[in-house]
């Protein structure tokens, strides 16, 4: 067993919740992309809507998919989270 398998277990228990049913990859595979394509802070707030939509009934794999491919079609120009290219330099006057 690894800390994250005893962190949702032991979450799980204090939320009351069936530790078996919890798609760890699957939230973990939203959190990356949406960290690595959108924004760092959109990952845990995705995966809050990815728990909100499978709490209202949405299967946690086609959820998470959809998640994920909204993630990899986000537009690059909107992505806050992209390398810095550094400063610009100013050539100066001419």
């Amino acid at each position: 067993m690894t800390v994250l398998d005893d962190w949702v277990t032991a979450a799980c228990a204090e939320l009351d919740l069936d530790a078996t049913r919890v798609p760890v990859s699957a939230v973990l595979d939203v959190a990356r992309d949406v960290a690595h394509q959108v924004l760092r802070p959109g990952a845990p707030v995705s995966a809050y809507l990815l728990g909100l939509a499978v709490g209202r009934g949405a299967d946690p794999a086609d959820a998470a998919a959809r998640l994920s491919a909204l993630a990899a079609s986000w537009p690059i120009e909107l992505g806050a989270d992209r390398p810095d290219p550094g400063p610009v330099s100013d050539p100066g006057p001419g």
